[in-house]
């Protein structure tokens, strides 16, 4: 027997197609009920439980119960940045479900990744908060600066409050549609939330896409310039 982490489980877990279905649909943030799950995995209610606790028993998500309700979310950021990256690399290599869309060029514009900002936004973010010397990427991944959190106590972020959780403050996460990084981990989350917060950007109902308005899309770019 090889040792080692098995790789083949995950595989198998993701590999089926209504549990692909699942999983794409909760790389949104939101927490969905069985019933709002089998609609995007086009099964049943019963198979979808089955799916369901499959994905949980394999640490992929994690339910919450409300009143009589379940919903179901991912188990974490770093499984959202695993279904991103490999995305990326069926968008690569060309096996895609369906036909470009006309939603495509807003998702590849600026979309949520599970709980921060993806797309082209999210990827102009990242390069600007490096070239402006808030973020450094070396060897060891991303790692914010003396200057890049002083950056955050200039929009309101107090950045003892980045490093309450286990996550990393800073993580790279490889855009599937960009097939570059953008920012994960507790700064990616809390600068979307800031974003919203001000009124920039809203998401689209029942989808991925993160709209900024006229306004926030031009102090967005004067945040972080190219």
């Amino acid at each position: 027997m090889k040792e080692g982490p098995d790789i083949a489980l995950l595989g198998s877990l993701i590999g089926d197609p209504a549990r692909a279905n699942i999983l794409t649909a909760l790389i949104s943030g939101k927490a969905l009920t069985p019933s709002e799950l089998a609609v995007e995995a086009n099964v049943t209610v019963q198979t979808t439980s089955s799916h369901l606790k499959k994905l949980e028993m394999g640490g992929l998500i994690r339910q919450r119960k409300q009143g009589r309700h379940k919903y179901f979310t991912l188990a974490d950021d770093e499984v959202g940045s695993v279904l991103e990256a490999m995305m990326g690399l069926a968008a690569k290599n060309g096996h895609t479900r369906i036909r470009t869309g006309p939603k495509d060029p807003a998702l590849r514009k600026s979309r949520v990744c599970y709980n921060h900002l993806a797309g082209e936004m999210g990827v102009l973010m990242l390069d600007s908060l490096i070239s402006q010397k808030f973020i450094i990427d070396d060897e060891t991944g991303l790692d914010l600066t003396d200057t890049g959190t002083a950056f955050l106590k200039s929009i309101d972020i107090d950045p003892s409050q980045l490093s309450r959780t286990r996550r990393p403050i800073c993580k790279s996460c490889l855009d599937w549609s960009a097939r570059r990084s953008h920012l994960a981990g507790t700064l990616g989350t809390e600068l979307l939330n800031k974003f919203y917060e001000m009124g920039w950007a809203k998401r689209e109902e029942g989808s991925r896409i993160v709209a900024f308005s006229r306004a926030g899309d031009t102090q967005f770019k004067a945040l972080f310039p190219n």
